[in-house]
């Protein structure tokens, strides 16, 4: 199976996921932290794939979404975005409204 086929398989199990650095516990860089905060603050139940432990997922996501940076959270398998996206909708309690749609 190619990345692009495991990103497909990782984004249709799950209707919220979040590919991120490190894990919701330990988040290894302050947007992956927030980027779970948010979340969290959601309550948000989310699926999270560590991309430093898969520079090949890493790599194949960039290629996939056409966005060059992580956090990267998908909701229904399409890309939202990072965390400067994520917290303009927050803010706007419009990520509320999306995990609540995803998950009810």
């Amino acid at each position: 199976m190619n990345v692009q086929d495991r990103i497909r398989e990782q984004l249709s199990g799950d209707k919220i996921v979040l590919y991120m650095k490190g894990t919701p516990q330990f988040p290894q860089c302050g947007f992956s932290a927030k980027a779970t905060q948010m979340l969290g603050a959601c309550g948000a139940k989310y699926t999270s794939y560590d991309i430093l432990m898969d520079p090949e997922i890493r790599q194949g996501l960039k290629e996939y979404s056409n966005w060059p940076t992580f956090p990267q959270l998908y909701v229904n398998g399409e890309l939202v975005g990072g965390c400067d996206i994520m917290t303009e909708l927050f803010q706007k309690g419009e990520l509320q409204k999306l995990v609540a749609k995803a998950t009810g």
